[in-house]
């Protein structure tokens, strides 16, 4: 018998590990259902909510933010390729991607939740900025992902033309903050357990069914 499982997952769409942690995630649940019936719900997190319109050289960025060398950035754009690569899923990021501001994407997000395709939307989004190269803040791009997986183009733009959902996000924003979550992707289970990062599928498994037994 299986048991009813909330998971509100915590990320940005600009977040890469949020890519590697959600597809383990869902690995984890393929292989965990019969013991759990999962729910996911996604949240707002905005890795660069002071990032100007027109975005940033990724290279430049990591240096300022991180400190990282353009060798150990590499480095760490590989490792994450070929984590990404395994779940199936196609990073082409490089020295001279940018990093945009991703406050719009989680308006339409918060939108798309309301017609039943954020899941939908979400991996839509991950795969516009890390494989095509897309913009994420650029409203005729979002429009377009958002008509690519069934939503209607003259809505999506409605909302991002205006400032709906802006008090949602920012509020679910704040919300997490409070909870101390100050990095992503955050992976919270029955509004009580979390787990933190991009962890492989192996450990998700581990933590759903152990939370299941505990239940």
């Amino acid at each position: 018998m299986t048991r009813p499982m909330t998971i509100d997952f915590v990320s940005d769409v600009s977040c890469p590990w949020c890519v590697i942690g959600l597809g383990s995630l869902e690995a984890a649940i393929d292989k965990a259902r019969d013991v759990i019936d999962p729910t996911i719900t996604f949240h707002p997190f905005e890795l660069n909510p002071a990032m100007g319109p027109d975005g940033q050289n990724i290279g430049e960025h990591i240096a300022e933010k991180y400190g990282s060398t353009p060798e150990q950035s590499a480095s760490n754009r590989a490792r994450i390729r070929d984590s990404a690569a395994a779940l199936g899923f196609t990073m082409n990021t490089g020295p001279d991607s940018r990093i945009y501001n991703t406050f719009d994407a989680h308006r339409l997000l918060h939108w798309a939740k309301s017609q039943g395709a954020q899941h939908a939307l979400k991996m839509r989004l991950f795969r516009l900025y890390f494989t095509e190269g897309g913009n994420p803040s650029d409203h005729e791009q979002l429009v377009a992902a958002a008509v690519d997986i069934g939503l209607d183009g003259d809505d999506a733009r409605d909302v991002l033309v205006s400032d709906r959902y802006a008090g949602d996000v920012r509020a679910e924003e704040q919300f997490w903050q409070q909870q101390g979550i100050t990095a992503v992707p955050a992976v919270i289970i029955d509004q009580k357990y979390l787990i933190m990062g991009g962890q492989p599928a192996e450990a998700f498994e581990r933590a759903l069914r152990k939370i299941a037994a505990e239940s």
